[in-house]
């Protein structure tokens, strides 16, 4: 993206916008700030923000210092909000200015900065009306479980499961009024009544068995547990009942049959839970958030000693698709996400599959799967094995503090470079940082450049044979191999695919060149056209 001075004295000419905001910012300017006038571009259908030029008529360009490393900047704006944001310079003959592009939010999706959805007004930041927020959430069609259960009352909630839900909503939000009001008025303010009306997310989260039996009975939870070698399953447990009055005990059945994995470190034995406790509940709540109530299937949770397993009826919604995933979250059943929010059981960011890879990389596991996914069903796959002990010993020597500051990404990059496995096009952009923190070690150069993990962590994990594998030899020491090959075959002489099986780490260029060093030394010389040259030993007596 490359935008002209010209564009730019043309817009001063414009009036500033929901699209288009002017901010002087001549020293710096302040990242949380940017964060939000981001978020309420976003909001407003995407927008530019100009740094660098005064916002009141008649506007000048009075140049800026801030964000002096755009990269790194856009980095920290993906971080906050799973955002692409482009953030351009651009030198201006008055002055440096520095341009962000904002694209516009996903439909049915807002987008928020700790909490707040913002918009513009006039020049101000303001929060988004909450009938704004339910005309951005309608675009995506209407939300099953806000409608009214017609024939449904409040003698159809559980009380045991109301009071669970006050209580949580009390212990998250803080307000002890809470405590004070009385169901009804709980439930209107939750959204779960409407007017005095039952909602499907209301009978979905606390309605007790007989009204889910009469009025949503695909509303049901099978838990299945069988050992590896069993076809059948060992344990069947049904839920067709509120989620407060169940959730806990669908969890209590998973950790009952949740071995630890034992592995030595040092002088002391660790253990790690085949399935994290986090991860389960975060798998459990995508599925009824996500889950198409419209279906008459019901999820299930099956289990065997190394693996879990989550069905949900209905395929991935619509633009949610496994490669984004971790960036994009649609919930089709939004006042049940709503409702969970409340309670602190997810965030409304959408951002528990990041903490589900995330805890399954810390704890040296495959991170979670889709195996299975269709267009009728979501299928996430869970493998509690340990994959590599030594990939654990490494991240407790890159240290909690470095591994704090790492995103979902930095750790998906670190564990296929150490697993040695390709590495995806969208991961790239991450490799970068951990070059800087010295977590990573870059091997070769162009397209035949590759990556592994620092020096020291091999020496570390005692492998130092192993560093020396994947890291190659030195240049010199390369040019020895292929000059020694050239004089044992001096009398037919050798075609550049026989010398590169010579040295087979690496890629056609990077063996080119150490021919075309050596041919400068005069050590050897070619015969024939390049593609098909024949390389010979230069007869040194």
């Amino acid at each position: 993206m490359s935008t002209a001075p010209e564009t730019i004295d043309r817009w001063m000419q414009d009036p500033e916008d929901e699209r288009l905001e002017f901010k002087a910012a001549r020293h710096r300017y302040d990242f949380e700030k940017l964060i939000e006038y981001i978020v309420a571009l976003c909001n407003e259908g995407g927008g530019r923000m100009v740094l660098g030029v005064s916002d009141k008529k008649p506007r000048q360009v009075v140049g800026s210092e801030a964000f002096r490393e755009p990269e790194r900047t856009r980095l920290g704006i993906f971080q906050r909000l799973r955002l692409r944001v482009d953030v351009e310079e651009v030198a201006h003959p008055r002055g440096r200015v520095v341009i962000v592009h904002v694209p516009s939010r996903a439909r049915g999706t807002a987008i928020h900065a700790n909490g707040k959805y913002l918009m513009r007004a006039g020049e101000s930041l303001v929060p988004m009306t909450g009938d704004r927020l339910r005309e951005i959430f309608a675009e995506t069609g209407p939300d099953f479980s806000a409608e009214i259960c017609s024939g449904a009352t409040m003698d159809d909630m559980a009380p045991d499961a109301i009071e669970e839900f006050r209580r949580l909503w009390m212990a998250h939000s803080g307000n002890d009024a809470i405590q004070d009001l009385s169901p009804d008025r709980m439930l209107e303010d939750a959204e779960l009544l409407v007017d005095g009306q039952v909602t499907y997310a209301a009978l979905i989260l606390l309605g007790t068995p007989t009204a889910l039996s009469r009025h949503l009975p695909q509303a049901e939870t099978v838990f299945e547990y069988r050992s590896r070698e069993s076809v059948s399953h060992q344990q069947r447990v049904e839920f067709r009942e509120g989620f407060f009055r169940y959730y806990e005990k669908l969890v209590d059945l998973v950790n009952l049959r949740n071995d630890r994995q034992d592995f030595v470190d040092g002088l002391f034995m660790r253990q790690i839970p085949t399935f994290s406790e986090e991860v389960v509940r975060e798998g459990l709540l995508n599925a009824f958030c996500h889950r198409d109530y419209r279906d008459g299937g019901s999820i299930f949770v099956r289990q065997d000693p190394r693996h879990l397993m989550v069905e949900s009826p209905g395929g991935f919604p619509a633009g949610i698709t496994e490669e984004n995933i971790l960036h994009r979250q649609k919930p089709r059943n939004r006042r049940v996400a709503e409702a969970f929010a409340k309670c602190g059981l997810v965030e409304r960011s959408g951002q528990g599959m990041d903490r589900m890879f995330e805890r399954s990389i810390r704890e040296g596991k495959p991170v979670p799967n889709f195996a299975g996914t269709d267009a009728h069903q979501v299928v996430l796959n869970l493998d509690g094995q340990v994959r590599d002990v030594r990939f654990l010993k490494l991240l407790q020597e890159i240290g909690l503090e470095t591994l704090a500051s790492f995103s979902v990404e930095d750790l998906l990059v670190l564990e296929k470079v150490f697993h040695e496995e390709p590495l995806p096009d969208a991961l790239r952009p991450r490799v970068p940082r951990l070059l800087d923190v010295g977590v990573l070690e870059r091997v070769g150069r162009g397209r035949g450049v590759k990556y592994m993990p620092a020096r020291r962590f091999y020496k570390t994990l005692g492998k130092k044979a192993a560093y020396t594998r994947r890291k190659g030899l030195d240049r010199d020491t390369n040019k020895a191999l292929l000059r020694q090959h050239i004089r044992e075959n001096a009398k037919e002489g050798c075609r550049f695919h026989e010398l590169r099986q010579v040295l087979p780490a690496l890629s056609y260029e990077q063996v080119r060149k150490l021919l075309q060093s050596l041919r400068r030394e005069g050590a050897i010389r070619p015969e024939g056209t390049r593609r098909h040259a024949i390389w010979f030993p230069v007869d040194e007596s």
